[in-house]
């Protein structure tokens, strides 16, 4: 294929919350392709069927157009390449399946789930290839006679897959290390791997742009091109945002919140956001720290983004938003930003119901509602306890009910409520008592509103983020102590459930 225009994607999955490392890819993709009259792609990349929601797409198309960064072809917008659900292409990647297996590239493979696992605990680091060898027409009766399989691309056993990445150059990686990847799933559905590449070649993607997490994987998706007969688009793999800690550890919503939606609600501008993922890993010619989207698009170049590790750091972007808040705003404009962020009727007539019971004076209304427009509280290590328990007991407690608030579908208080009245029954906990330290992790004390309600209205992110406020507040719980604690969880909450 010759890439005669510029054609980029991002393909977030549907699976969470809008992440801030989609947002980061987007960008940068966005902004590619705007500097060079390309057009830009969203695809939705659902082929995990058992965790890809609607409401999670929503929420990534919501995340990204608030921020501004909007797409010439999606799920919601078409173009000349729908559908851009890979749900909705199961037929296409069937079909260049069974090209595959016709030509001896990929085959099918009737190993148990049992099986597998049994390989990993004895030291194999990927699939034996115990089906590899199979004759091909007793796996052609196999999979007639309706038993269970999936298919595999059957990579090469010797020699060296040279890679070209556009920030690192060649990139070398033996074949005998890469695993015999899986294409497509017992149920009929593709994996990452065979979606992405047939789907970037039928969408004439010229220019991949992603986080370098994938380069692991580019000898499979390199060897799918060559051996489909397609000319590969050019490869840039970005560096993973990470974590402002000492060891710099990939970004993760353990250190801090990822979710776009959590920024947006915590009153930072979309503007300043953009801006500040535009500064990951990449500097405006001239070294302005703030710019805008136009002036990013009209600057940037792919070949001058950096390989150190570009850091979240949320004090850098406080102080960025600062700079929008008080150099882009006459007192009117502020106004307005703030009642279209919480300060409106919609908002406010929400919160009247669970404060009026508790107003002597108008004047306490201002103490009982500031917890709703914070972004953070500053929480009383005093009165942050549970009856009967140490704190790092506590710390743990409002980890597992961390877990059950993101596993929760509705985040409405009625949901709230069962959820908590079932962690107080399993806990061996009284309700009042389990419930006291929540009071005051979210509000910063002991007094407050209604407390499923108040979570309902503060909302899943900023929720969570002053959860996890309150367990580092606590001392935090080790990487050692959290693996034991998801087995207890698992025990307390089997996933069957």
């Amino acid at each position: 294929m010759t890439h005669h225009a510029v054609r980029v994607r991002v393909a977030p999955s549907p699976t969470g919350d809008p992440h801030v490392g989609t947002a980061y890819q987007a960008l940068f993709n966005h902004v590619f392709a705007r500097g060079r009259g390309g057009r830009f792609v969203l695809r939705i990349e659902d082929t995990d069927r058992t965790r890809s929601t609607a409401a999670s797409e929503a929420a990534i198309l919501e995340a990204l157009r608030w921020l501004g960064i909007g797409w010439d072809e999606g799920p919601d917008v078409g173009g000349p390449h729908a559908p851009y659900r890979q749900s909705e292409r199961t037929a296409i990647y069937r079909e260049h399946t069974e090209r595959l297996i016709a030509a001896g590239h990929a085959y099918p493979c009737f190993c148990t789930q049992e099986r597998l696992l049994a390989l990993r605990a004895e030291g194999h680091g990927g699939y034996d290839r115990r089906c590899r060898d199979l004759d091909r027409e007793e796996a052609a009766r196999r999979l007639a006679a309706g038993e269970p399989a999936v298919i595999r691309l059957a990579v090469p056993r010797e020699g060296i897959c040279v890679m070209h990445d556009l920030l690192r150059g060649e990139i070398h990686k033996d074949w005998e290390a890469v695993d015999d990847q899986v294409l497509l799933k017992s149920d009929g559905h593709p994996t990452y791997h065979l979606a992405n590449v047939v789907d970037d070649h039928l969408m004439e993607i010229s220019h991949v742009i992603r986080g370098e997490e994938w380069i692991n994987s580019l000898p499979k998706h390199l060897f799918l091109y060559t051996v489909f007969g397609w000319e590969p688009p050019v490869f840039c793999h970005l560096p993973l945002l990470r974590n402002n800690d000492a060891k710099r550890t990939k970004l993760s919503k353990r250190k801090n919140p990822t979710s776009i939606l959590f920024y947006r609600d915590a009153g930072y501008l979309p503007e300043a956001l953009v801006n500040f993922l535009g500064m990951m890993g990449w500097t405006m010619p001239g070294g302005e720290e703030k710019f805008t989207l136009d002036a990013m698009a009209g600057a940037f170049r792919l070949e001058d983004v950096s390989l150190g590790g570009p850091v979240f750091d949320v004090e850098k972007l406080r102080w960025l938003n600062g700079r929008y808040i008080r150099e882009d705003h006459t007192p009117e404009r502020l106004y307005r930003r703030l009642e279209a962020w919480a300060l409106n009727q919609e908002r406010l007539l929400r919160l009247i119901p669970l404060v009026q019971p508790r107003l002597e004076t108008l004047g306490d209304w201002a103490r009982l509602t500031g917890p709703f427009f914070a972004d953070r509280v500053a929480v009383d290590l005093e009165a942050l306890a549970l009856k009967g328990r140490k704190p790092g007991e506590l710390a743990e407690i409002l980890q597992i009910a961390l877990w059950r608030l993101d596993a929760l579908g509705r985040f409405t208080a009625e949901c709230i409520e069962e959820l908590f009245q079932q962690l107080a029954d399993r806990l061996d906990l009284k309700l009042r008592d389990l419930t006291a330290p929540f009071y005051v992790a979210l509000s910063g004390g002991k007094v407050w509103t209604p407390l499923y309600n108040s979570m309902e209205i503060l909302g899943r992110d900023l929720t969570r983020a002053r959860l996890r406020d309150a367990v580092e507040a606590l001392g935090g719980i080790s990487g050692k102590r959290m693996k034991q604690l998801e087995k207890t969880y698992a025990g307390l909450f089997p996933p069957e459930e």
